[in-house]
Formats: C-alpha cells, sequence, structure tokens
C-alpha cells in the first residue's frame, strides 16, 4: 500500500482524471481507497507515510524554464548590484530599493476587532466595506530599513515620477547620490522617466535582470508588511551572492550537457 501510495504522490492529479491542482492528504487518501488499494485509510497516516519518504506534495516551488541567458551580462548585472547592497558608502550616497505592491484593498471592518482572551482567539468581524484598490510605491533603504512610501490610484510613469519627486524633497540634499534598485517595467525607463532622470542627476538608476525579483530587497518588506510592520534593514553579504551565482552555474552547465 505505501508503495502504491508514493506512486501516487509522485503524480500530478489531473493525469489521473483528478480536478484538482495538487494533492492533500485527504484526497490521496480518497483515492487510494477508490483504486481499491485500501479498505480504509485516514489523511494522518498518508501523512506519516508521506514524511517517511520525504514527501510533501501539497506543497510548491515556483521555477522558470530557460527564457532569460545567465549569460555574462547576467552575471555582471547581479555582481554589481551585490556591491550596491554590501560595499561600506559613502557618506553622501544610499541605496534604495524600488518597487510597487499592486490591487491593495482598504477593507474597513463593520464592527470592531476583538483581541484574544483565554480560550478565545482573536475575532474579526466578517462584514467588511471596500473602498477600492490602491498601488503602494516604496523605496526600502538597504542600510538603515527605512521606508518611503506613497499610495496612488494608478500605476504609470505619471505616478513614478511622483514618488521620485516625494524622494526627492525627503532626501536630505546633502546626500548627492541616491541609488536606486528596480526592475526592468516599462513604467521605470519610459521616455517621461529619463526626461526626469536627465533633470535629476543625483538620482541613478540600477534594473535587475529579467525574472530576479528576489534581488529587490523591497519585495521581501513587501511580504513582511502583509504580517506585521517590519523597519530593520536586511543584512544581505556577498555569501549569498555567490551561493545563487554557483547554483545558477550550475543549473548551466548541466542544461548545456
Amino acid at each position: 500500500m505505501a508503495t502504491h501510495l508514493v506512486k501516487l504522490a509522485c503524480e500530478r492529479p489531473d493525469k489521473l482524471g483528478r480536478s484538482l491542482s495538487q494533492w492533500d492528504c485527504l484526497e490521496l487518501a480518497r483515492q487510494v481507497m477508490e483504486n481499491g488499494v485500501v479498505a480504509s485509510i485516514s489523511p494522518d497516516t498518508v501523512r506519516r507515510i508521506l514524511e517517511n519518504h520525504k514527501l510533501k506534495p501539497w506543497r510548491k516551488h515556483l521555477w522558470l524554464s530557460p527564457k532569460a541567458p545567465r549569460d555574462a551580462a547576467f552575471y555582471s548585472i547581479v555582481r554589481n548590484i551585490c556591491k550596491l547592497y554590501t560595499r561600506p558608502l559613502a557618506a553622501p550616497e544610499i541605496v534604495l530599493c524600488v518597487d510597487e505592491k499592486t490591487r491593495l484593498q482598504p477593507r474597513t471592518r463593520l464592527a470592531p476587532t476583538l483581541p484574544a482572551q483565554p480560550g478565545l482567539p482573536v475575532r474579526v468581524e466578517h462584514e467588511y466595506e471596500r473602498k477600492g484598490a490602491l498601488n503602494l510605491f516604496a523605496a526600502s533603504d538597504t542600510r538603515t530599513g527605512k521606508v518611503y512610501g506613497q499610495c496612488h490610484e494608478r500605476k504609470r510613469q505619471v505616478e513614478f515620477i511622483q514618488f521620485l519627486e516625494h524622494l526627492n524633497r525627503e532626501i536630505s540634499a546633502h546626500v548627492t547620490l541616491i541609488h536606486l534598485v528596480m526592475d526592468n517595467l516599462h513604467v521605470h525607463k519610459g521616455k517621461q522617466v529619463l526626461a526626469w532622470l536627465e533633470k535629476h542627476p543625483r538620482f541613478k538608476f540600477h534594473f535587475t535582470p529579467v525574472h530576479c525579483s528576489w534581488m529587490n530587497q523591497v519585495e521581501q518588506w513587501f511580504g513582511i508588511l502583509q504580517r506585521k510592520r517590519f523597519g530593520k534593514p536586511f543584512n544581505w553579504t556577498r555569501r549569498s551572492f555567490d551561493k545563487v551565482l554557483a547554483k545558477a552555474e550550475q543549473q548551466t552547465l548541466e542544461a548545456a550537457a
């Protein structure tokens, strides 16, 4: 029975005619019973068997087909951004990671949220009032953890320039070089933005390679933002980049072979 269960867990549900995106213990238990392998089995038993074989088919990990080249230009960009994150900065320069968190939906609960009590969890009113959707433009200082932010109803070059103006006002004039690390989105490199950049020479843009959102530290802050407030810098090291690049080089060699 265990062999059949392991084989089943290593196959896609849709290949067996099941309308499921992935297996869980309950669905696997149902499937082995439907297949007549065992008369009865609990989801907990399924979990124990799979854990013994180091299988967790209910989990998933994103990966990307090798469409974006991992060539010399890619490694050069990665190492240059690594230097921005790790080298000592001169007194008049800072490094900010910039991006937008889209489709934020403010929802006001119709009744106050009740705090936890002995024997009771935090209680949140089910009903809420929708108040539209916003885009959060944010820039995280890689050395201090300070985050600059603005909310806009849309995400275009116009709004991005407004955010750049906000940074220009908020950051002290004694800072003469402001590095902005961001992705290759058209909003970040359109004609209007480039025209603005020419008039503000203390700003310097650095674009991450395609499909490398992991290199933008503000992405980590966005993830944490949904759960709690966070104001500490991310202490990245050269070793972190070396591990990633070594893995990428190994995958490239294996693909070539």
